[in-house]
């Protein structure tokens, strides 16, 4: 077998172990204790002249994968481990992980190679400040931090600092997720389909925008529905609309999911939001103020509004009595004033 022509400094080609090709190395040599070390980088050129080249001159400038140092102790091997710990990932709510995954994908982006215990307070109150504009992803990131720290600490064993979020002031609770007026309502009829979907589902069953947009077609049977409670971990038999079941009814067919991305999976809830946002947009700054979550605290005005009490509406909604008891106050005092009335008449 004839050895490959191309010669550069520090390239060395070997027969591989069943000496049916010959593999490039780059040298790399350095002095250790007075005495000369040496060690051979693998180069997976795959026969490709130009990638042999490209991965040559990164081991030269010292940009090889195989030169990096290796972080013992990094976010990315920390948020491996958490999130295929089976003690960890038992005891928490899809929602939960959902929230915790977005928060460790964008550490992992900006730092997942670094050593996470040279991360210092000062750094993390200054990126916290910078998120100011998402304030409840700010305060999220914080979170995650500590959490990160305390499961490495204490399940993972390291030796770790004092928690640089410990102390941190976060933004705070925000202001609560406004119930859509009419007029937003009345635009769906304009939103991509998938939009006015979600928005059917989580105004019609009274459930998180998660659970809602994950629906699958077998949760409708009759008169009844299965929703799920993303916190309990529970799914319960609840009473469907018409109107909702007439809509469920009328879509067409495609596979498990009434929004599905495939015939067996259903969209992702960040799929439906990117458009939810970029549709609402469209509609100027007056818009800015609602969620695809507002929808839900919606569903609980309008209860109220029909006159069902707070027991009822929790049987639908899955909210707790604070909250719906703050909703309640958003509910048309007109029209439950006219029922009042009408009710006290009636005795």
């Amino acid at each position: 077998m004839k050895k490959p022509a191309i010669a550069k400094p520090r390239l060395t080609w070997k027969l591989n172990h069943r000496k049916t090709a010959w593999v490039p190395f780059y040298r790399v040599t350095w002095t250790e204790g007075g005495k000369r070390r040496e060690r051979a980088i693998l180069l997976d050129w795959q026969g490709d002249a130009q990638k042999l080249d490209q991965l040559y001159w990164a081991c030269r400038s010292g940009r090889h994968a195989a030169q990096k140092p290796k972080v013992e102790h990094s976010w990315r091997a920390c948020i491996i481990a958490w999130r295929s710990d089976p003690k960890v990932q038992g005891r928490l709510a899809d929602s939960t992980k959902r929230s915790y995954r977005r928060a460790m994908d964008r550490i992992m982006q900006k730092n997942g190679d670094k050593d996470m215990r040279r991360t210092t307070k000062e750094a993390l109150y200054r990126a916290h400040l910078a998120m100011s504009a998402t304030p409840r992803e700010a305060d999220r990131m914080l979170q995650t931090v500590s959490i990160l720290w305390g499961y490495a600490a204490n399940s993972l064993f390291w030796p770790m600092p004092p928690n640089p979020a410990s102390g941190i002031e976060h933004f705070g609770k925000q202001r609560e997720y406004e119930p859509w007026p009419d007029w937003m309502i009345a635009a769906l009829a304009e939103a991509p389909e998938d939009v006015q979907t979600a928005a059917q589902l989580i105004r019609g069953t009274g459930q998180r925008p998660g659970a809602a947009i994950g629906m699958r077609r077998d949760q409708f049977r009759g008169e009844y529905m299965t929703v799920s409670d993303e916190k309990g971990k529970q799914e319960l038999e609840v009473y469907c609309p018409p109107s909702l079941a007439g809509f469920v009814a009328e879509l067409p067919g495609r596979g498990d999911y009434i929004l599905g991305k495939t015939p067996t999976e259903p969209l992702s809830y960040d799929a439906v939001e990117r458009k939810f946002r970029a549709w609402r947009t469209g509609l100027g700054a007056k818009a800015r103020p609602y969620t695809l979550h507002g929808l839900r605290k919606l569903a609980i005005v309008e209860l109220a509004e029909a006159g069902a009490s707070d027991a009822e509406i929790q049987a639908v909604t899955g909210q707790s009595a604070e909250m719906v008891a703050y909703y309640r106050k958003k509910a048309s005092r007109k029209r439950l004033s006219k029922a009042a009335q009408q009710r006290l008449d009636r005795t």
